[in-house]
């Protein structure tokens, strides 16, 4: 696990763009179609972010960040770009990208960390709700992810 570079864009937006299709969820009003998915390691400067992937071997397996979206209460960031590719999962790298990520969110000060997603990404879900996150009635912040139809929170 390491923190993003430059050279990583390219295939952490493909990885993002697959998962998306993959699950057959919106493309449009998610990060399928947010134009920053392109130029993550820029999206990742801004001050109170940080942008966790696996690699092994020299191939980039997925992703996970924290960010400060604009809109949220004070104390909240947002876990943004949780993606692995389908032959990543299930062998624990999301969960240890999660809790990097969650580390980082605690370093930084955060109190609380929201989240969106889609009930077809029931196992991501599952892994949440065992994560601590709970599930609330309405989106917070102003990601531009219209679609998601799941939002989560979690109190560090």
């Amino acid at each position: 696990m390491r923190l993003i570079e430059p050279a990583d864009n390219a295939a952490l937006a493909a990885i993002i763009r697959n998962s998306i299709e993959e699950f057959g969820v919106p493309i449009e009003g998610t990060a399928h179609t947010d134009p920053t998915t392109d130029n993550l390691y820029q999206l990742f400067r801004t001050p109170g972010s940080i942008y966790w992937v696996e690699e092994q071997e020299g191939i980039l397996l997925g992703g996970c960040g924290i960010f400060p979206t604009q809109g949220l209460p004070e104390g909240y960031a947002e876990l943004v770009r949780f993606f692995l590719t389908a032959a990543a999962r299930g062998k624990g790298l999301g969960k240890a990208l999660m809790q990097r990520s969650l580390e980082s969110a605690r370093e930084m000060g955060y109190t609380h960390l929201y989240l969106e997603t889609f009930g077809e990404m029931s196992a991501a879900v599952g892994m949440y709700e065992k994560m601590g996150f709970r599930v609330i009635d309405a989106p917070l912040g102003n990601s531009g992810h219209y679609s998601c139809t799941i939002w989560m929170v979690l109190e560090l």
